[in-house]
């Protein structure tokens, strides 16, 4: 190597992937680090690079890097389920947390019972409201 030949950062994931010079203005460079090339390929694949660029351009330095965030994992998932995409996802979450507040409302009403047949010293109270007899 030549001393006058000059060191270059390589390419981004997106340049790599698109087959282009990587310059220092790259809007992508920032997102899609050379060592992250699944996480352009899937946002790519989804949203296209042209819409992602656009989009990119379009909003503050500083809201950059959480709607890359947020592209990244909408794309995963629309590609885990094509037909609802996150929405899958939290419909499920959404679920989960209903069934779980049903439960720990249950458990609570249990503590309650538990309690006050405690406080109240009473003898077969707690076997009838339990069985509900």
């Amino acid at each position: 190597i030549s001393s006058s030949s000059s060191y270059s950062n390589p390419p981004c994931a997106a340049c790599k992937f698109l087959r282009r010079k990587c310059l220092p203005s790259c809007i992508f460079a920032p997102y899609f680090p050379p060592e992250e090339p699944i996480k352009f390929t899937t946002v790519h694949k989804v949203f296209g690079a042209s819409n992602v660029s656009k989009l990119l351009n379009e909003i503050q330095s500083h809201q950059r890097e959480d709607a890359v965030n947020s592209l990244a994992y909408e794309a995963e998932a629309r590609l885990k389920d094509p037909v609802y995409g996150c929405v899958g996802a939290i419909s499920v979450l959404q679920k989960q947390v209903i069934r779980l507040q049903k439960e720990l409302d249950a458990t609570n009403a249990d503590l309650m019972r538990y309690t006050s047949y405690e406080s109240g010293g009473g003898t077969g109270t707690l076997i009838c409201q339990t069985y509900g007899m």
